[in-house]
């Protein structure tokens, strides 16, 4: 059974596939590793917000598989949540976000949609201390029901026109918005500043936007970037990137 619903300080909407939502969470998990945070790890499919999306016409290649992969990813974490509890989805999306994007880029697994298999998921099921028979779920679109409920939930904070990540801070009055979007993890020492000052504009009601399109490639294994490195600029345009010419 899962346990009851907890008031978090902050509910973080991921898709598990979603670089930039893992650069996101990852400093998240610095903040409250030096604040008195809670965060609910809720749920956002890629793959449900862009269903009415011709992916051949709007993304490039592998896109599709992509976000198919993310979704089936998801299942497993709305099984684990019903299951073990709204506390084995922090973990499990780390373990996930961890093989997914801190790895280095493998030549035998450039299937986009492999990390929506078990031979990837088994793995980091083991790594978050959960029970690899929850890979079972891959395949149970019994769950797509509640995913799509969680998702809509998100939007319904933003609006439509938004990808992942979304937080929403001091729920359920707080405000909530897409991102904040970043392609460098901030050190330790900077961590807790930066973070307030997302803070600031979440804690003023008139906040609405602050954007653009250019994103540096981020600093994960997965793109062959390290943290060391600034990763090449790329032109994003309705959650899909462009080189800039």
């Amino acid at each position: 059974m899962s346990d009851p619903e907890v008031r978090a300080d902050i509910n973080f909407y991921f898709d598990p596939l979603c670089p930039f939502a893992w650069m996101t969470s990852k400093w998240v998990r610095l903040v409250t590793a030096q604040r008195d945070y809670t965060v609910d790890w809720r749920f956002i499919s890629l793959r449900m917000i862009n269903a009415h999306i011709d992916y051949e016409a709007h993304f490039p290649a592998g896109y599709e598989a992509g976000h198919t992969a993310g979704l089936r990813l998801l299942r497993v974490a709305a099984k684990a949540r019903a299951q073990h509890g709204r506390s084995a989805i922090g973990p499990l999306y780390a373990a996930i976000g961890t093989r997914a994007f801190d790895t280095a880029p493998d030549p035998a697994r450039t299937d986009p949609s492999f990390h929506g298999k078990r031979a990837f998921l088994e793995p980091a099921l083991i790594d978050a201390g959960l029970p690899v028979d929850l890979a079972d779920a891959l395949d149970d679109e019994s769950l797509d029901a509640e995913l799509r409920d969680e998702t809509d939930e998100a939007l319904a904070l933003t609006g439509k026109d938004v990808g992942t990540p979304i937080i929403h801070f001091q729920p359920p009055d707080g405000v909530a918005f897409f991102g904040p979007v970043i392609s460098r993890l901030p050190s330790e020492a900077d961590a807790g500043q930066l973070w307030d000052h997302v803070v600031g504009l979440a804690g003023f009601p008139g906040f609405a936007e602050l954007k653009r399109s250019l994103r540096e490639r981020p600093q994960l294994a997965s793109f062959g970037v390290t943290s060391d490195q600034v990763g090449v600029q790329e032109d994003w345009h309705g959650g899909s990137r462009r080189v800039k010419k």
